[in-house]
């Protein structure tokens, strides 16, 4: 066994590395009867940190124009 093996890190240690190079999340569900396919949910999910040198996304949305009525 190796140093690198043997290696120990911790739970944080792990989720800050993760979050500081962001993880993408995919999956699948079906639920299927008799070979009948009844509900399929797909999942993609980005997470990633936001700190003041890379700001959210969200914050650049242009306001929605106003509706008349």
């Amino acid at each position: 066994m190796t140093v690198v093996e043997r290696r120990e890190i911790a739970l944080v240690d792990l989720l800050d590395r993760l979050l500081a190079g962001g993880v993408v999340i995919t999956g699948d569900v079906t639920l299927r009867v008799a070979d009948v396919d009844l509900v399929r949910i797909d999942l993609n999910a980005l997470i990633s940190s936001v700190n003041a040198s890379v700001p959210s996304p969200f914050e650049m949305l242009p306001e929605p124009p106003a509706k008349e009525l």
